[in-house]
């Protein structure tokens, strides 16, 4: 029961890994907040090359990984239009020194509370990254408001980079992880964990309602806007009557 739980958790969050490469291309941008990634590619290259686990969970990690290089790629690429008061330089020297810090964050979170291990440190970022799709999606509903209706901006852009299939997919790979942990045993007694659970499943809820309520918000603001009007065409002057 254990192995099927955690099974489901890797395929749904590799589910999620791919709807969120393919809205990233689909709509010029990244679909993964970029501390989140930092965390994510930190985790998995520790328990994938650094301290990899025996059996099937091992090649999961590894896939994990391929999967957010190519979400990396989204956010090297797409990452700097996000920012636009930021010069490149700056973005790129940012995303470094995040990296860094995430990886030591993992690694000394691992290893000082779960003996080399990684279930804290997932679900500890898990989180995290619940709290910061929340607020991506708040920043670019904001940002659309400024430039979308109007403008030349549809409404799907209210929503780049994500969707509800990815919060989803998202929400039910993270819950069935947490039961497989919670029925699992070896941290059966711990009520850190136990509060990562509930409150990561709170906020994928959140997030699962608040998708398609902004889509619909910004699909009713665009609808709303007038078209711009035409500019008016001056009727041709009448010939003066002869005297």
């Amino acid at each position: 029961m254990v192995a099927a739980l955690f099974l489901g958790s890797g395929v749904f969050w590799t589910l999620t890994y791919v709807l969120i490469i393919h809205r990233g291309f689909r709509d010029h941008t990244y679909g993964m907040p970029v501390v989140a990634l930092c965390a994510n590619l930190s985790w998995e290259f520790i328990f994938t090359v650094v301290r990899p686990p025996g059996g099937v969970q091992h090649v999961v990690d590894a896939v994990w990984l391929g999967l957010d290089v190519i979400i990396a790629v989204t956010v090297l690429r797409y990452g700097p239009r996000e920012f636009p008061g930021v010069p490149r330089t700056l973005f790129f020297g940012g995303l470094a020194v995040t990296l860094a810090l995430s990886y030591l964050a993992v690694d000394l979170v691992s290893r000082e509370f779960d003996a080399g291990a990684g279930s804290y440190a997932a679900f500890g970022q898990n989180l995290m990254m619940s709290a910061l799709f929340l607020a991506m999606l708040t920043a670019r509903y904001g940002r659309w408001l400024r430039t979308g209706p109007g403008g030349t901006a549809p409404a799907a852009g209210a929503l780049a980079g994500q969707s509800v299939w990815i919060a989803a997919a998202k929400l039910v790979g993270t819950g069935l992880a947490s039961l497989g942990s919670w029925r699992g045993g070896d941290y059966a007694g711990s009520s850190v964990l136990a509060y990562l659970y509930v409150a990561t499943a709170l906020l994928d809820l959140a997030y699962l309602v608040a998708v398609p309520v902004v889509g619909a918000a910004a699909r009713r603001r665009g609808d709303a806007v007038p078209a711009a009007a035409a500019p008016a065409t001056a009727a041709p002057a009448r010939p003066s009557p002869a005297s």
